[in-house]
């Protein structure tokens, strides 16, 4: 018989596309790893693995074989958490993907998850919105934080959570203004922003692109600390969600000026895939969204 474990193990190696990653998620060395897959196809009789001297990515077969294992896994996590939930207890490993905008909002709502529901321990993780899209159709996340309008709903339930708005966080010997600044003063300034890749960062982009502007970036980071630090510091401003600096609260050394002229808004959700029977505690984090609109 094929052992859950395998499936694991196929599950990840499809998702990282790389044995020594893959193994070292699953906590296994390198070696015992590709010996179970090896293991696996001599018992499925089919390669699933396409090799040379490293991964090459899998064959027709493999990719059949780990959309069926996908199912198999998310099934085997359903029925643990409902065996748990029928004697009254909500239980598990709940997985988000969080775009790094919103990750000081998933923080407080997870602050009410764990009010609801003490024994659901949350693993959060901070990537771009297509990551989010892609790893919850091949069934690696349980939910995502991500925009609105960067999400399908076919098979997909969304819940709409807040509306992102910016802010300039700007070191405060950079300028003494204290009222809103037009987006065209923003390329005055040295500017920190996220990577190119990210959907913050594009969305910036679009707005300088459409008002003519050349903002003079001086850094990219994946991420809103190292920028904010960079504030703090003296060295540039950056662009920030309006909800990150109300949950961080006082950044000394810096001013922070709301954006206008446009004043632009993103959707934030909370994607779910579409399953039947659902997670627990994916129903449970719904429910908790639910309750704070």
């Amino acid at each position: 018989m094929i052992e859950i474990r395998d499936l694991q193990l196929l599950s990840a190696l499809a998702r990282h596309r790389h044995f020594a990653k893959a193994a070292e998620e699953c906590g296994i060395s390198q070696p015992a790893f590709s010996m179970r897959i090896r293991n696996l196809e001599d018992r499925l009789g089919v390669s699933i693995v396409r090799r040379a001297n490293r991964f090459q990515g899998l064959t027709e077969e493999g990719e059949m074989i780990v959309q069926r294992a996908r199912r198999i896994l998310d099934d085997t996590k359903a029925l643990e958490q409902q065996v748990l939930a029928a004697k009254g207890e909500i239980t598990g490993t709940l997985i988000l993907g969080v775009i790094p905008t919103a990750v000081a909002f998933t923080g407080r709502l997870i602050k009410h998850l764990r009010r609801a529901h003490p024994r659901i321990v949350t693993r959060i993780e901070t990537m771009s919105a297509t990551a989010i899209q892609h790893r919850l159709d091949e069934g690696s996340l349980d939910a995502g934080v991500t925009y609105g309008d960067s999400i399908g709903t076919d098979l997909r339930q969304v819940q709409p959570l807040y509306e992102e708005t910016y802010v300039l966080l700007v070191p405060s010997h950079m300028t003494d203004r204290s009222d809103p600044i037009p987006w065209a003063r923003v390329a005055d300034f040295p500017l920190s922003l996220l990577e190119p890749q990210m959907q913050n960062r594009r969305i910036l982009d679009r707005i300088f692109a459409e008002q003519g502007l050349h903002p003079d970036v001086v850094a990219e980071t994946s991420g809103f600390t190292a920028s904010m630090v960079m504030a703090r510091e003296g060295l540039a401003a950056t662009v920030v969600p309006r909800v990150l600096v109300r949950a961080l609260g006082d950044l000394k050394g810096t001013r922070v000026l709301p954006l206008v002229d446009p004043v632009v808004s993103k959707p934030i959700c909370l994607a779910t895939l579409i399953r039947d029977p659902e997670l627990p505690t994916v129903e449970a984090l719904r429910a908790v969204v639910t309750s704070l609109r």
